[in-house]
């Protein structure tokens, strides 16, 4: 099967240096001048490898790598970039990305790192899956595959699991599939809510007391952290635990062993921890509401759930199966959908995720009665609305943009923008003419790219400018196409 690499880079000349590098190498090489040229690729093509620009002429290459990373083909991305930029590099990292080379790089380090990003990807595909049982989890989008690849790594394991992700996106049936999935699967699976309890009841709470050890505590009573032995400890968000527990949790966690409160002698526990939190621990450590070395002891393995906006082709999938539940729940035959009523579900933002889908899913099916059908009506008012709202928003700004591709574009708005930044710029001094042309040249080009909505394809044609020509003046005049 041929290697495809893709090159998305508005440097023409880097762009033929990488197609000879690629066909010397024995794969196919694609290239494209432009975000969207190469997204339009990667969604209907086959793609192993990308080689993205940071600087693009329609916008940021890291800004759109997660997009890229989400393509059918779920290709390994090497981030280039023409200086250096840590902080660039640390969100390209945390993008995923295979690489990070600054241009202009060698012949032999780009071909190094392109062979170990290919030997990863052979390697990554031929692991045979682990068979997970994910009777209660629904999803076939990416990023939930991925979540999926996750889990069955984390299942084999008995490292520490970290779950992040907002609120009601399913974190603890993830941590309890992980269990289930696990050998610690034939013992028990406990929770505890660290937001709920207050700092002496959570501590009474993990690691048990003895009668009278404080006001309140009339018998002996085991610790969660005991009841877990064997088993798996869910500590759900994590971030709420007060920073004196998150001290003495720390070394239960590397030395198994505790007091309870009030008892000299300790206890052992051989529990494997997930924790998960809505919070941003990083954040959360740099302020000093938490413990970095607790921090880095749950990041073993980190599974990011996504929300719900992001894995819409989810949602119908996710609506007939908890309709399908309720239905069953309540004795009555399963009901129909009407088409209007998944495209309102689609439309929705879910700032409530799963949770509240499943709530505003509820309440439509007891809106709905006895009928065979659930229709868009029947969904709250308050979901139709926003929808509605959002729906009406889109359109007004479609209409009021203006029409593109007329003969020619608005010339009085050239000339008009041309004089004042002629005048903003040289004041009363007349400009050279080289300077004058380079002004003219800037506000032509803005408002070509104004005129067509960046449409690359009307560009050419009215501009008469050919490809590579017309993303060198972009470059040279510093003019981004997503921007203007």
């Amino acid at each position: 099967m041929t290697t495809t690499i893709l090159i998305i880079d508005d440097d023409i000349e880097f762009c033929e240096t990488m197609e000879s590098l690629v066909g010397r190498m024995d794969h196919r090489c694609v290239t494209a001048h432009t975000l969207k040229e190469g997204s339009d690729f990667l969604a209907g093509n086959e793609v192993d490898v990308v080689f993205l620009d940071v600087r693009l002429p329609d916008g940021n290459g890291l800004t759109a790598l997660p997009l890229i990373k989400k393509a059918p083909s779920e290709p390994e991305v090497i981030i280039l970039t023409g200086q250096g930029d840590p902080d660039g590099a640390e969100l390209a990292i945390q993008g995923g990305v295979w690489d990070y080379l600054v241009k202009p790089t060698s012949i032999k380090q780009t071909r190094l790192s392109l062979s170990r990003a290919l030997k990863y990807r052979e390697e990554k595909q031929a692991e045979t899956p682990v068979a997970l049982n994910l009777d209660n989890i629904i999803g076939v989008s990416p990023s939930m595959r991925k979540c999926f690849d996750l889990v069955a790594k984390a299942a084999v394991s008995n490292s520490q699991v970290l779950i992040t992700g907002e609120t009601g996106t399913g974190k603890e049936l993830f941590a309890r599939t992980i269990h289930e999935n696990s050998p610690r699967a034939g013992h028990n699976f406990v929770i505890v809510d660290c937001a709920s309890l207050t700092e002496t009841l959570l501590e009474s709470t993990l690691f048990g007391h003895r009668k009278g050890a404080f006001t309140g505590a009339d018998a002996d009573r085991t610790g969660l952290v005991k009841v877990a032995d064997g088993g798996t400890l869910f500590l759900d968000e994590v971030g709420d635990m007060p920073l004196s527990i998150q001290r003495s949790f720390l070394r239960v966690l590397q030395e198994k062993r505790f007091r309870p409160v009030g008892q000299t002698q300790e206890v052992t526990s051989n529990f494997r921890l997930i924790a998960a939190t809505n919070r941003n621990l990083e954040e959360m450590v740099e302020k000093g509401q938490f413990r970095r070395d607790l921090l880095f002891r749950l990041w073993a393995v980190h599974l990011e759930l996504p929300p719900l906006r992001d894995r819409k082709g989810d949602i119908k999938r996710l609506a007939m199966f908890f309709v399908d539940h309720l239905c069953e729940e309540y004795g009555v035959p399963n009901k129909g959908f009407d088409a209007e009523f998944f495209e309102t579900l689609s439309a929705y933002k879910w700032p409530g995720n799963i949770r509240e889908l499943f709530n505003v899913l509820e309440m439509a099916f007891i809106n709905s009665g006895r009928t065979s059908t659930l229709y868009a009506m029947d969904l709250p008012s308050n979901i139709r609305i926003k929808v509605a709202k959002a729906t009406l928003s889109r359109e007004s700004a479609s209409t009021a943009a203006p029409a593109a591709g007329d003969a020619n574009p608005p010339v009085s708005r050239i000339l008009s923008e041309t004089e004042a930044e002629v005048s903003r710029r040289f004041g009363s001094r007349i400009p050279e003419i080289k300077e004058f042309k380079g002004v003219m040249e800037e506000q032509y080009l803005k408002e070509l790219i104004r005129h067509t909505g960046g449409n690359a394809k009307k560009i050419m044609q009215i501009s008469g400018l050919s490809k590579s020509h017309f993303y060198t003046l972009l470059k040279k005049k510093e003019i981004s196409i997503s921007s203007d």
